[in-house]
């Protein structure tokens, strides 16, 4: 998985391309530095899977900007869409 992130003061963009699994949550996780963050963009459009993992590393990033600003996650693709419907991450999640 490739992870790109764009700060710009208490913004940041994080753009992930790949898949997010249980071998690249730990990167992904890794990568989000919340501290002092308000406004939280996670830029989908190159994501094509995600697992449970993954469900529990953007999860954790929403409990967390939940308390200190915004998350917004948006180019959801279908199949990783159909993923939130199921799991219920649509009802928790800001999706543009």
């Amino acid at each position: 998985m490739d992870i790109v992130k764009n700060a710009n003061g208490e913004a940041l963009e994080v753009v992930l391309k790949g898949r997010l699994d249980t071998t690249t949550a730990p990167e992904l996780e890794a990568a989000l530095e919340l501290d002092g963050i308000t406004d939280l963009v996670l830029d989908f459009e190159g994501l094509e899977y995600i697992s449970s993992a993954g469900l529990r590393v953007i999860l954790a990033a929403q409990k967390k900007m939940s308390a200190q600003g915004k998350m917004v996650i948006k180019n959801v693709n279908d199949t990783i869409k159909e993923v939130f419907e199921i799991t219920g991450f649509i009802d928790i999640l800001t999706i543009e």
